[in-house]
């Protein structure tokens, strides 16, 4: 039988992902143009959005953008990049308190929907936006979404080791199972009512749903 994850275990929280967004510098330009490119991309359409109105959206001359980005482009994946090492920053500095591999699943799942909450437009630029160019995706995240891939891969092959799961499955499958499903939430909660305390919920609900799947 899986072991259980203790009762009094703290698991991550959506206050935990706000904390990890908090570390910017007071009055970064970036972050400025970043937060702009969130709200002016998720009301017009990425493609129909013009690099002159982010920059009119953050307060910033046209060529203040291209100090920091290179393209539209980039300020899109950056935005999709700075998210992903967020959740790598947190797996490497927290993931190692928790003693079991379920444990550090249960966080995983639950910081991810967290990085989210009460963030309906950045949910919707992850999710939709950036799939309209598979291309882009293709060749500039890709690195940092393997990268998220297996640092998920590792914690599965761990928990086989240890007896936690079950050893016919393999890790990187799971992995991308795993990413599957929360992308499916994330993406019916973009586009549906996108109520708060939701994905809460159902982070609880899918780490019971795949902890019982990966039990031996």
């Amino acid at each position: 039988m899986a072991k259980k994850v203790a009762s009094g275990q703290r698991l991550a929280r959506p206050s935990d992902a706000r904390s990890l967004r908090k570390r910017r510098r007071p009055g970064d330009k970036r972050d400025r143009i970043l937060d702009a490119a969130v709200r002016v991309f998720a009301t017009n359409g990425f493609h129909a959005t013009r690099v002159s109105d982010v920059a009119k959206a953050a307060g910033v001359a046209d060529g203040t953008i291209y100090l920091y980005f290179r393209s539209k482009e980039d300020v899109l994946i950056s935005l999709f990049e700075d998210r992903v090492e967020s959740l790598l920053a947190y797996m490497k500095s927290e993931l190692p308190k928790l003693q079991t591999a379920p444990e550090r699943l249960r966080a995983v799942i639950s910081m991810q929907l967290g990085l989210l909450e009460g963030e309906r437009e950045m949910a919707e630029i992850i999710t939709v936006i950036i799939r309209q160019s598979t291309q882009l995706l293709k060749e500039l995240a890709a690195p940092k979404f393997i990268a998220y891939l297996d640092a998920i891969a590792r914690i599965v092959s761990a928990g086989q080791a240890a007896g936690d799961f079950r050893t016919d499955i393999s890790p990187h499958v799971a992995a991308r199972a795993i990413f599957g499903a929360l992308d499916g939430i994330t993406i019916t909660w973009a586009l549906g009512s996108a109520e708060r305390g939701a994905l809460a919920r159902a982070a609880t609900q899918l780490a019971d749903v795949l902890l019982r799947g990966l039990a031996p």
